[in-house]
């Protein structure tokens, strides 16, 4: 039985809207195998997960062998999620990722690397999930001409990310509907110069211009109405020294980044702070994915 583990992703990363994202240490895994005929899906660790046609792992093994002409076999997948769905997080992404990867072994396609993160990019329709789940690590990536152009990032060890999930979901059609078609030349300008300065800072490893270079008005102002206390939650950590703080992709989702020696006292406060809130709240301490999508042969579950 083919082994697949993905990770999950956060994009954006503030100012880097829809082209900047980052693999965390927080995984989906399938377990995928051909039956005689139809298609079998379930969860083991008892994720509510479409168990027909729907399921979007499955809907991209139909389109993989409709791309390279194959029927498709009968399926059995089997999914232990631990990516929270519609939450910011690359549910969706993993799911690509790994629906390609299966197909790619199961047909005999074969492809390479490359050819698999093009796909993915191209479904996605930005690479700021897809690519990071693949590669791990963070990437900067744009759609040239429906190619995924493309350079990845590895993150310090020095680093940790705090990772505030709440218990809401936010569907990411809603979220991308709040932010405007056209902003102004200032803030253009303000994002393109912040979306620079992040991934400059994190080659370089000068934690300290990541405060700035983690802020955005292009996307964050119009979802803040979504998120309650997202604004006292993103201060609250810049207090307690997260060097940056921003929303992890379309939201709900709130990151931010700490040094890996100062976790403990993040931990204890904010999970104090969290407590306190109206709604719960998740905190997950998390360090960079850098390697992405892992695959293996098991024997049969």
């Amino acid at each position: 039985m083919l082994k697949i583990k993905v990770p999950a992703t956060t994009a954006n990363m503030g100012p880097g809207f829809d082209c900047i994202g980052m693999a965390l240490q927080l995984y989906n895994t399938l377990w995928v195998e051909e039956i005689s005929k139809g298609l079998q899906i379930s969860s083991l660790n008892g994720q509510s997960v479409p168990q027909n046609e729907s399921n979007l792992i499955y809907k991209t093994m139909v389109d993989f062998y409709r791309r390279i002409g194959k029927p498709l076999p009968g399926l059995r997948l089997i999914q232990e999620d631990y990516i929270p769905f519609t939450r910011g997080l690359g549910s969706s992404a993993a799911c690509i990722v790994a629906g390609l990867l299966a197909a790619n072994v199961l047909s005999g396609a074969n492809l390479s690397q490359e050819e698999i993160l093009q796909m993915a990019g191209q479904i996605e329709g930005h690479p700021d999930n897809s690519t990071p789940a693949l590669l791990g690590g963070m990437t900067v990536g744009v759609l040239d001409e429906n190619r995924v152009k493309y350079a990845k990032v590895d993150i310090s060890d020095e680093l940790a990310f705090a990772v505030m999930i709440p218990h809401f979901h936010l569907p990411t059609e809603k979220a991308r509907e709040a932010v405007p078609k056209q902003i102004s030349l200032q803030d253009s300008i303000f994002n393109t110069s912040r979306a620079a300065l992040l991934t400059a800072a994190m080659i370089q490893g000068d934690w300290e211009l990541l405060q700035v270079a983690t802020e955005d008005r292009i996307h964050q102002p119009y979802r803040k109405a979504f998120i309650p206390d997202m604004e006292n939650i993103l201060d609250h950590a810049k207090a307690l020294g997260a060097k940056g703080v921003f929303l992890s992709g379309a939201g709900p989702t709130l990151i931010g980044i700490i040094k890996e020696a100062e976790i403990e006292a993040f931990k204890c406060n904010m999970e104090t702070y969290l407590n306190r809130l109206s709604s719960p709240w998740e905190l997950k301490l998390l360090k960079a994915d850098p390697n992405g999508a892992q695959i293996e042969i098991e024997s049969r579950r």
